[in-house]
C-alpha cells in the first residue's frame, strides 16, 4: 500500500436508469395500477467508500440508493448476486441498498418474496391478468443495471474528502390526525369538529454529506430527510417524485455531474401532503407558479446552499472509518384471536366483493372501455383493490398459526461510522418517534436514520396502536411497537459499538 494513500478515504460514484421500456405495475396502494407512461425516470445511485490501511486491508462500504417502494429480500438478494459476481472483491455483507419510498416505481416485490411477515401489502398479486411487465422480469433488468453501476462506482474510486452538517427544510408532515373520541386516521379530515390534533412529531432535518475529489470538486451529495416521496402518489406515470426536481435543482447550482444519494429518515407516519393549511399553500403555489415537488427541492437545495461553505471548511479526507452489519431478532406483533377473526370477516368480504366484480367485467367487457381520463381508479382499480385487501386480512391467519413458535422476526441492520457521523439503517416504515430517540440518544454528533433498507412494513408507536388506523393495526405491522424499542435498543448499541472498538 502507498504510504500517501494509507488511512485516505477513497469515493466512488455512479448512477443507472432503472426506468423500464414497456408498461409496469406500479407500486404503492391497494389498487393496482398499470404505468401509461414516464414523467420522469427513476435511478439508482451507487456510492462507495472505502479507507485504505499500511497493511494492506480495506475496509468498505458499498451504498446504493433507488427510487423505488423498498428494497424487497428477493431484489436485494438478486442485487447482491449479480454485485459480487461483477466484482468478486465486494462482499454481499457490506452491500448496503436504500429506497426513497416513492409510490410512483415500478413493482419490483415478487412472488418469490411471499409473505415472509404475514403482511399482504406486499404481495404482488391483483387477482387478474393485467397487460404489464412481471415484478420478476423488472427486477431482473433493474439488479443487471445497478450492479453495473456499483461496478463502475468500484472501479472509479478514487482519494477524496468528506464533510457533514445540518440544515432544515419543511418537506414532511405527520400525517395521523387524531379527533376528540381517542382515535386516530391516516390523512384524517381536519376540517372536521371533532378533529383534536396532528398525532405525532414533525422532523425538518436536513442531513447532508458531500464527498469531494482530491482537487478539491464537490462530487456527490447525500441528503438524508424524513419524508417519503409521494407527493404523485396516485400517478399512472412512473416518477421519482421530488427527489426528480431536487436532483435537478442541486445540479443547478452544484454542478450538472453532481451524484445526489436520497436517504428517507424514520418516516413511517410522515408524508409530504398538507393536512392543515391546505387551501393557504396552494394558494401561495398559485403565486409562485410552482408545483410541491419544485418547493421541496428548493428547500432541500436551500438547506444545502446554505451548509456547504461551512462544511467544506472542515473536509476529512482521513476519517474514522467502521463498517458493522448486524443481525437483529424484534418481537412479533401478536395477532389475537379476536384480531383474527375480524380480519377473517374482512377477507369474506372483500373476496365476495372481488368475485362479484370479477364476474361483472367477464360478462360485461365493454366496462373496460370506460374512458380513465376523470377517474382516479382505472376499470381494474376496484375488483384489484378488493383482491389486495383480501389477501391483505387472509395473511394474519398465517401469522397466527406461526407467531407462537416464532414469537421473533429477525432482521438486518447495518451502520457505518464516518469520522464523527453514524448511518444506522433498518428495513421498515419506521415510525418517526423511533428515529428520533435514536438521534437523541446516539453517540455520534449527527446521526443519519435510514428507512426502508429491506422490505419495509410499518412499525408503528404505542400511542398510533391506541388511536388505531392504517399502519397501526396487526395486518399493516407484524412487528409492532415493542419490536420497534428493540430495534432503538439493539441500533444504539451498534453506534456505541463502533465508537467504543475504535
Amino acid at each position: 500500500m502507498d504510504k500517501d494513500t494509507a488511512g485516505k478515504i477513497h469515493i466512488g460514484w455512479e448512477q443507472a436508469d432503472i426506468t423500464p421500456d414497456e408498461p409496469v405495475f406500479i407500486a404503492g396502494q391497494f389498487p393496482a395500477r398499470v404505468s401509461e407512461g414516464v414523467m420522469d425516470h427513476v435511478t439508482a445511485t451507487a456510492l462507495v467508500l472505502e479507507s485504505k490501511k499500511e497493511n494492506g486491508f480495506s475496509d468498505y462500504a458499498v451504498m446504493v440508493s433507488c427510487d423505488l417502494v423498498t428494497i424487497p429480500d428477493w431484489f436485494g438478494k438478486i442485487v447482491r448476486e449479480k454485485i459480487q459476481k461483477l466484482v468478486p472483491d465486494i462482499e454481499t455483507d457490506r452491500i448496503v441498498l436504500n429506497a426513497t419510498h416513492t409510490h410512483t416505481a415500478p413493482e419490483c416485490r415478487t412472488v418469490h418474496d411471499g409473505l415472509r411477515v404475514g403482511d399482504a401489502n406486499v404481495n404482488p398479486t391483483c387477482g387478474i391478468d393485467l397487460p404489464a411487465m412481471d415484478p420478476v422480469d423488472y427486477v431482473n433488468f433493474a439488479s443487471t443495471r445497478i450492479a453495473e453501476a456499483v461496478k463502475q462506482a468500484w472501479e472509479k474510486r478514487e482519494p477524496g474528502g468528506v464533510a457533514f452538517g445540518l440544515g432544515h427544510a419543511v418537506v414532511g408532515h405527520n400525517r395521523r390526525i387524531s379527533y376528540k373520541d381517542g382515535s386516530s386516521r391516516m390523512y384524517g379530515k381536519t376540517d372536521d369538529e371533532n378533529f383534536s390534533h396532528v398525532e405525532g412529531y414533525e422532523d425538518h432535518g436536513v442531513n447532508l454529506l458531500g464527498t469531494w475529489n482530491s482537487r478539491g470538486e464537490l462530487t456527490g451529495l447525500v441528503v438524508n430527510v424524513a419524508c417519503p416521496a409521494q407527493v404523485s402518489e396516485a400517478a399512472y406515470l412512473v416518477s421519482a417524485d421530488y427527489w426528480h426536481e431536487t436532483r435537478q435543482e442541486l445540479r443547478n447550482r452544484f454542478g450538472k455531474n453532481l451524484f445526489v444519494f436520497p436517504q428517507c429518515s424514520a418516516a413511517g407516519d410522515q408524508s409530504p401532503h398538507i393536512l392543515v393549511g391546505k387551501a393557504a399553500e396552494e394558494r401561495m403555489r398559485r403565486l409562485s407558479k410552482s408545483t410541491q415537488r419544485q418547493d421541496i427541492a428548493e428547500r432541500i437545495a436551500d438547506a444545502v446552499e446554505k451548509i456547504l461553505p461551512l462544511i467544506k471548511k472542515e473536509m476529512n479526507a482521513e476519517p474514522v472509518f467502521s463498517f458493522l452489519h448486524k443481525k437483529v431478532e424484534l418481537a412479533r406483533n401478536m395477532v389475537s384471536e379476536k384480531a383474527l377473526e375480524e380480519a377473517l370477516k374482512e377477507a369474506d368480504k372483500y373476496y365476495k366483493e372481488y368475485e362479484k366484480l370479477k364476474k361483472e367485467l367477464e360478462e360485461n367487457p365493454r366496462k373496460k372501455e370506460k374512458s380513465p381520463e376523470h377517474d382516479y381508479l382505472r376499470w381494474y382499480g376496484p375488483v384489484t383493490m378488493n383482491y389486495r385487501l383480501y389477501k391483505r386480512n387472509i395473511a394474519l391467519k398465517e401469522r397466527f398459526e406461526s407467531q407462537k413458535a416464532n414469537p421473533d422476526v429477525p432482521f438486518d441492520i447495518y451502520f457505518l461510522r464516518l469520522g464523527d457521523i453514524v448511518f444506522a439503517t433498518n428495513p421498515f416504515e419506521y415510525y418517526l418517534d423511533f428515529g428520533m430517540q435514536i438521534k437523541a440518544r446516539s453517540k455520534a454528533v449527527q446521526t443519519f436514520v435510514v428507512q426502508l433498507a429491506g422490505p419495509g412494513t410499518y412499525v408503528p408507536t404505542e400511542r398510533s396502536v391506541t388511536g388505531g388506523g392504517y399502519g397501526s393495526v396487526p395486518a399493516s405491522s407484524p412487528v409492532g411497537y415493542e419490536g420497534g424499542r428493540q430495534l432503538v435498543n439493539a441500533t444504539l448499541e451498534g453506534i456505541k459499538s463502533l465508537w467504543d472498538n475504535q
